[in-house]
C-alpha cells in the first residue's frame, strides 16, 4: 500500500486525489493532509480518511477541529510549519502537491528534500522554482510525476522513448470561455462568466488562468522543467473538446497523443500508481459519439497573457516568478471585483517590466523576488 500526504486536500484536485484514494482502498492510503479554511469540507475528510497529521492556515481553524473532533482529533497543526510538516511526514512515500499559487513552493520543496516523490499539481512550484526542484530532485533521487492533465498525457506519450528524439511537446488547451467572443467584448466580462469553464471543474484562480490563457502559458514553464526540453520545443494549440490532452511529436515527424475524457482522476491515479494503472468505473471514450476534434493556434492578440508567459520563460531567470506573482494579484484582484478582466495582463505587463531580471543564486532569492512582484502588481492594481 502506498501512503500519500495530501497537500490542498479541500480545492479541486484534493477531493479528485480523495475519492481515487476512496475508490482503490488495498492500494493507497492518506497519512497527512493540508487545507485552506475550509474547515467543514477537512473535518468530513478527517472523519472518512483518518490521516494522522492535518494542517490549517489558521491557529482558529485548528482549534475549531480539534473541539469537533474531540478525543477523535489526529494531531492538527497550523501555518506555513504545518504544511512543511504535512509534507515531510514520516510515513509518506508520496506527495500530492496540490496548494494553488506559489504557497506550495516550500511544502513541496521541503518534501524533496526528505525524500518524497512528488505527484505535482501545482504548476507553480516549476514556474517559480523549475530549476531548483530539479536539482534537489535529482540530488535526493526523488521523482516528480505530473498530474496536470497536459503534462500527465506528455508523460505517458514519452513512456519508454528517448527524450533525445523529441522534436516538440505540443500542449493542447481549451481556450476557456471566450474562445469565440470577440476581444471588444472583453470589457464587459464578469467574474461569474469568466468561472464558466466549458470543460472542467476547476477552483477559482485556475479557472480565470485559463480564460485568460496565462494557465496555458505557466503550463508551458512547467513542461520546460519537467522534461528538460528548450522553450523553442514547446507549443500550444487550442483544441475546444478536451479530448487530446497533449501531443509529443518526435524527430521523425511521428506524433504521438494522449487521448480520453476531461476527468482529472486520471491523471492524479496515474501519477499515484505509476507504472501501474488502477481500474476505474469512469465512462469510456466512445469516439464515435464525437461530433468532430478541432483545433486552433491560440490568438495571442486576445489572450496576451499566453504571450507574457511565452517571453518571460524565454527571458528565463526570475521573469517567471515576476509573471506568476504579478499573475496571482491580478487574478484575486479581478474576483474581488476591483480590477477588470482586460486589466489582467496590464497589472502583469507592467510588473514584469518593472523588474530587472536576473539569475537566481538562491530558493530565498527567489521569494524576495515574488514578494517585491506582489507589492508591485498589488500597487499597480491600485492605481
Amino acid at each position: 500500500m502506498k501512503k500519500i500526504a495530501l497537500l490542498g486536500s479541500t480545492g479541486s484536485i484534493g477531493t479528485s486525489t480523495l475519492d481515487v484514494v476512496r475508490r482503490n482502498p488495498r492500494q493507497l492510503q492518506v497519512v497527512a493532509m493540508a487545507c485552506g479554511r475550509n474547515v467543514e469540507r477537512v473535518l468530513e475528510q478527517i472523519r472518512e480518511h483518518r490521516p494522522s497529521l492535518v494542517s490549517v492556515t489558521a491557529e482558529g481553524d485548528a482549534v475549531r477541529l480539534r473541539e469537533a473532533l474531540g478525543a477523535e482529533a489526529p494531531e492538527i497543526l497550523w501555518g506555513r510549519e504545518g504544511s512543511v510538516r504535512v509534507a515531510t511526514h514520516p510515513e509518506a512515500q508520496t506527495v500530492v502537491s496540490a496548494i494553488v499559487g506559489a504557497a506550495g513552493l516550500e511544502p513541496t520543496y521541503a518534501a524533496i528534500q526528505a525524500k518524497k516523490d512528488i505527484a505535482l499539481a501545482n504548476k507553480e512550484t516549476m514556474v517559480v522554482a523549475g530549476e531548483f526542484m530539479n536539482a534537489a530532485a535529482r540530488q535526493r533521487g526523488v521523482k516528480i510525476f505530473p498530474v496536470d492533465s497536459e503534462h500527465s498525457a506528455i508523460f505517458q506519450c514519452l513512456n519508454g522513448e528517448d527524450p533525445k528524439r523529441i522534436r516538440r511537446l505540443i500542449l493542447t488547451a481549451s481556450g476557456g470561455p471566450f474562445l469565440n467572443k470577440p476581444k471588444e467584448e472583453f470589457a464587459g466580462i464578469t467574474v461569474e462568466q469568466a468561472l464558466k469553464h466549458p470543460n472542467w471543474s476547476m477552483g477559482a484562480k485556475i479557472t480565470i488562468d485559463s480564460a485568460t490563457l496565462m494557465n496555458k502559458g505557466l503550463e508551458l514553464i512547467e513542461a520546460r522543467w519537467l522534461f528538460d526540453v528548450a522553450p523553442e520545443a514547446l507549443a500550444v494549440c487550442v483544441h475546444p473538446q478536451s479530448i487530446i490532452h497533449s501531443m509529443v511529436e518526435f524527430q521523425d515527424s511521428s506524433v504521438m497523443a494522449q487521448l480520453g475524457l476531461p476527468d482529472m482522476r486520471v491523471p492524479i491515479a496515474y501519477a499515484l500508481s505509476y507504472p501501474d494503472r488502477l481500474p476505474n468505473d469512469l465512462p469510456s471514450l466512445d469516439l464515435t459519439q464525437l461530433a468532430g476534434l478541432t483545433f486552433f493556434q491560440p490568438d495571442e492578440g486576445k489572450f496576451p497573457c499566453l504571450k507574457l508567459a511565452k517571453q518571460a520563460m524565454a527571458e528565463g531567470g526570475t521573469m517567471p516568478a515576476v509573471l506568476n506573482a504579478a499573475n496571482e494579484v491580478a487574478v484575486q484582484q479581478f474576483l474581488d471585483r476591483k480590477i477588470s478582466f482586460l486589466q489582467i495582463p496590464r497589472v502583469v505587463e507592467e510588473t514584469l517590466q518593472g523588474h530587472a531580471r536576473v539569475t537566481p543564486k538562491s530558493l530565498e532569492e527567489i521569494v524576495a523576488i515574488d514578494q517585491w512582484a506582489r507589492q508591485r502588481a498589488s500597487e499597480l492594481a491600485a492605481a
